[in-house]
């Protein structure tokens, strides 16, 4: 069982390489963060080192491994801070050259590979060329074009979309026993993320943030240049500010269908009002401008711009409704 919320394209494509016995030993999965992309790449870990006829069946000692993150040939490298450097590939290298302990495949998974530096993608890219026989690689990131193209033009790539509401509501009903409205509301403000919804529904600390972010938007439209400037500076020194960005992407979005007369797909339901408000005095094209910013901000801090002023070239553009 790949127990994976919706994706169910990017799974039957998997399924038939491994049933075929074409296995990609380079791979990247790109998506939203919460998405499911690493939920995802475990289950490719577990399927290509399951002992069962139909993998990955979930119950076998090699799945149980996986699942519980200790299988000896399955390693995660995450970003160290704020980065992924150059010593974790280095050390992810010397692992990979090991024949696998008990499985068929070493594999390793390398979450937000848009964070690593330029020194420890051009190090993995030796690998990426030539694998070892034995070695699967597994790459996420949020977008593709955040890599460097000699990366990306190696992989297998699967470009993970949003999950439609309805696929996220049912899973939270399922798997936490969430009532059905409640269900509905965290689907609807997921904005196809299952991931997300799933941490929010265990985690009551994940909407608390989630407002204060929203509200910290909506005090930043009716400020000052002045103000805006100041609110750079205090953002600046956030460790989330991708996190943060693309949750003022909603709100943007929200703003621009608005315009447009689509109020029946606002994501922020509760923000429904500052919404429609905001939408009569900006036009839609001005949202759509503010939204290719937060994006072009978002991929400028991956690149490890200054965050400040970053922050203020974007927000100090946003119109100021009256």
């Amino acid at each position: 069982m790949w127990q994976t919320i919706g994706h169910e394209w990017a799974i039957d494509q998997l399924r038939q390489s491994l049933a075929g016995g074409r296995v990609a030993q380079a791979n990247l999965l790109t998506g939203p963060a919460g998405v499911g992309k690493t939920h995802l790449a475990w289950a490719l870990a577990a399927a290509l080192n399951c002992e069962r006829a139909e993998p990955p069946c979930g119950e076998c000692h090699a799945c149980s491994l996986v699942r519980r993150g200790i299988h000896p040939d399955v390693t995660l490298v995450e970003p160290d801070g704020a980065r992924l450097k150059i010593e974790q590939v280095r050390d992810l290298q010397h692992t990979l050259a090991l024949s696998p302990v008990v499985g068929r495949w070493r594999v390793a998974i390398l979450t937000e590979f848009e964070a690593a530096t330029r020194e420890a993608a051009n190090a993995l890219l030796k690998t990426l060329e030539e694998p070892p026989a034995h070695v699967v690689l597994i790459l996420t990131s949020v977008d593709a074009d955040l890599l460097l193209p000699t990366i990306v033009s190696r992989c297998r790539i699967i470009a993970l979309r949003p999950v439609p509401e309805a696929t996220i509501a049912q899973a939270l009903r399922e798997r936490c026993g969430m009532p059905a409205e409640r269900a509905a509301v965290l689907a609807r403000l997921a904005a196809g993320r299952p991931g997300w919804a799933l941490r929010a529904a265990q985690d009551d600390t994940l909407l608390q943030a989630r407002a204060r972010d929203l509200d910290s938007l909506e005090e930043i439209l009716l400020s000052t240049r002045l103000e805006r400037i100041e609110a750079a500076e205090r953002l600046a020194k956030r460790d989330d500010l991708g996190d943060l960005l693309a949750l003022w992407q909603t709100w943007w979005r929200d703003v621009e269908l608005t315009g447009l007369g689509c109020d029946d797909l606002v994501v922020n339901l509760d923000r429904k009002e500052v919404v429609t408000r905001t939408s009569s005095h900006v036009s839609t094209s001005q949202a759509s401008q503010v939204m290719r910013g937060l994006a072009r901000a978002r991929a400028r801090l991956l690149r490890n711009v200054n965050a400040r002023l970053a922050l203020e070239a974007l927000l100090l553009r946003w119109p100021r409704p009256s």
